[in-house]
């Protein structure tokens, strides 16, 4: 059914119950391809005047936003997927929707963060725009899977 998953992940509660959720629809569909993506948005950065620059990711947060990568990557192993990584700078819906057209991902799973009303008028919201935006079916993942149902060997 989903042949192609695109995880979205940023290391943070909400994203590793996206991690955990997408991993187990790609056990499930026996998904051919999973590529798990960070997106560093440097408009972020920009806010808390991580540096001054746009475009520009200081050295630092770029190991930082690497780990993060990595840690994931290595979980998904545990789950017994091959999956391939990906770092990308830039506003993240649009950097997860042109992944995932490039990558032809059937599906695009997602964390869902909450916020206030300011918030997401002043940012927007980025499961909003990547509805919007997607080609493909969008998972908001917000099941917290349980350690025996995604590590079991041969999990279906």
């Amino acid at each position: 059914m989903y042949t192609t998953i695109l995880l979205a992940y940023d290391g943070t509660q909400e994203g590793r119950l996206a991690l955990r959720e997408g991993a187990r629809m790609a056990q499930i569909c026996g998904s051919r391809r999973v590529m798990l993506l960070a997106v560093v948005d440097p408009a972020a950065g920009l806010a808390m005047a991580v540096d001054p620059v746009a475009g520009y990711l200081p050295l630092q947060e770029e190991v930082n936003y690497q780990k993060i990568l990595d840690e994931g990557v290595e979980r998904l192993v545990r789950m017994g997927l091959t999956p391939e990584a990906r770092l990308e700078t830039g506003h993240p819906a649009e950097r997860i929707t042109a992944v995932a057209a490039e990558i032809r991902a059937d599906l695009v799973v997602v964390g869902h963060h909450k916020q206030g009303v300011m918030a997401r008028w002043l940012h927007g919201s980025v499961t909003t725009a990547l509805s919007d935006g997607l080609d493909c079916s969008l998972l908001v993942a917000r099941q917290d899977i349980p350690d025996e149902v995604l590590f079991r060997a041969g999990a279906t």
